[in-house]
């Protein structure tokens, strides 16, 4: 081989070997670019929920108007919507969020027991709203839907309607009861609560203010979440025996002294 030959062929390597290295160093960039931008859309994104999160504490603690209670709303500051009769000897309390999936699965799997129980006058139900999901997740779902069944209590359709309303309950990230008019629509499934009565205290917020008060009360509660059950105090969902048969059980037991 002669030595023109044998130099060109060593520069044609060493060409490629440039090339090469010039393509390694392309791909670590762009590689690197990738992550960065990643990076940079996760943090964005972490902004963006952050503000809204932020924008939503700030609007779910300034709701306008004096603080209303739903009629015949008792316990401190009128906090707890009752369901069932006064003498019944066992009280259950429950803390809950209409956009919480976790208060649907209890209702469902509770619903007959308690309904049985509460006829039999057994069981007193109080009710107490939060607006948990709206403070996690942003939006005021939790809050106008319960604003929607404050204004139900006045008409006397309270139990009805807080039925419906868990049994369209939307997906948790969808702010769907945000929407009076979906929940007017809704009402129109209990007989005789979609008057204009309960139309303009939905339209207008009437028990907002009273909302926010009973989440404040929850909060400073220290509870952990939604649901949040206490029979006679006790917290049952805590309990991971408990199944509604224990349940009637330990409220039949109570009844009979």
């Amino acid at each position: 081989m002669s030595e023109k030959n044998h130099d060109g062929k060593r520069t044609a390597r060493e060409r490629m070997a440039v090339e090469r290295e010039k393509q390694k160093a392309s791909e670590r960039r762009r590689r690197t670019l990738i992550v960065a931008t990643s990076v940079v859309c996760v943090l964005a994104l972490a902004t963006v929920i952050g503000v809204l999160a932020a924008n939503s504490g700030k609007k779910k603690s300034t709701s306008a108007g004096p603080v209303a209670a739903p009629s015949g709303a008792q316990g401190k500051d009128s906090l707890a919507i009752p369901v069932g009769q006064d003498g019944a000897r066992s009280t259950l309390t429950v803390w809950e969020d209409f956009r919480c999936p976790a208060c649907q699965a209890f209702e469902a799997a509770y619903r007959p027991t308690v309904h049985e129980l509460t006829a039999a006058g057994k069981l007193k139900v109080e009710y107490h709203l939060a607006r948990l999901i709206d403070g996690n997740l942003g939006g005021s779902g939790s809050l106008r839907a319960a604003n929607a069944a404050a204004c139900a209590q006045d008409a006397g359709k309270f139990p009805a309607y807080h039925d419906v309303l868990y049994g369209n309950q939307p997906k948790e990230t969808d702010d769907a009861f945000a929407d009076n008019a979906k929940l007017i629509q809704l009402a129109r499934k209990v007989p005789g609560l979609d008057t204009p009565a309960f139309q303009s205290c939905v339209k207008n917020g009437t028990h907002d203010s009273w909302v926010d008060k009973s989440n404040q009360a929850f909060q400073a509660a220290g509870f952990s979440g939604t649901p949040t059950v206490l029979l006679n105090g006790k917290n049952i969902i805590q309990d991971r025996s408990m199944t509604p048969a224990k349940f009637k059980q330990l409220v039949e037991a109570a009844d009979k002294g």
